[in-house]
């Protein structure tokens, strides 16, 4: 049984008047526990911040902090998901005057990913879903996730690891839980998170490392065409580190040296 936590303490009942349940009115996090500790800790509370000051949630992230440690040392290894709603609100839209922010926990064991998809490199599905612009929502992980659902719903063949989204004028943006990178002419390049997509921790901290070992990069638009002629590809989030992409329909990349040079850096933050 998962553990679960609500405002704190040991629940497993939630109010149907709570908002995010009504409106996803909210945002989550989903941070990899290892040996009772928080990989990323300070950079998944930064960008909870950040969307709490944009979604104007009445949030205090020194409790939240306290919270999940706590809550890491009592899971001790695997994933804590943290979900922060508005609270309890009655119908409709208009925000609560006076709001009271629940803080959700859920514990579960850590993901079982091949290790050849470390190793050997994975193959995406392109996603006939597309993301929508939004640059007020662009970057928050919040509750709606919709487009996601939708879009890991276009594939069953377990070949495919994951799939690509572009956003509606073509733009490649990331993978339908992960966020993509590719090296041209030895360089870094990300897509730009704007206009639509969510701003990952690993992503973050990529950069990061990037710019600490003298690695350019950038964060620019990126299209199609610039993907398919990149040198190499690659995948990331806060659970598996780093997948090489390797094949996208017809097209093959080579698990190339940046994408494992990269992957070293990061040795410290990823199981196996």
């Amino acid at each position: 049984m998962a553990l679960v936590w609500i405002d704190g303490r040991p629940a497993d009942l939630l109010p149907v008047t709570d908002r995010g349940l009504a409106y996803g009115d909210g945002l989550f996090e989903t941070i990899a526990v290892r040996q009772g500790q928080i990989a990323l800790l300070e950079r998944h509370l930064q960008r909870l911040g950040e969307g709490a000051r944009r979604l104007l949630l009445p949030l205090d992230l020194a409790p939240v902090r306290a919270e999940l440690l706590a809550f890491a040392a009592e899971l001790g290894h695997g994933v804590a998901k943290l979900i922060v709603t508005r609270g309890d609100g009655q119908r409709g839209y208009a925000p609560p005057a006076a709001a009271r922010c629940r803080r959700i926990l859920s514990g579960t064991p850590p993901p079982a990913y091949p290790p050849a998809h470390r190793l050997h490199g994975v193959r995406l599905h392109p996603c006939a879903t597309r993301l929508a612009e939004q640059p007020l929502l662009a970057g928050l992980k919040h509750l709606n996730r919709l487009e996601q659902v939708l879009a890991r719903a276009e594939w069953q063949d377990p070949a495919c690891a994951e799939g690509l989204m572009l956003d509606r004028s073509g733009r490649v943006i990331e993978g339908v839980f992960s966020n993509l990178f590719l090296v041209a002419g030895g360089a870094l390049l990300t897509p730009s998170l704007e206009r639509c997509g969510v701003a990952g921790v690993m992503r973050a901290e990529i950069l990061a490392r990037a710019e600490l070992a003298g690695i350019p990069a950038r964060v620019v638009d990126i299209d199609r065409a610039q993907l398919l002629a990149a040198d190499e590809v690659f995948l990331c989030n806060s659970q598996f580190g780093i997948w090489p992409v390797v094949e996208l329909e017809d097209h093959v990349w080579p698990v190339g040296n940046l994408t494992r040079t990269l992957q070293g850096l990061l040795g410290d933050l990823v199981d196996g």
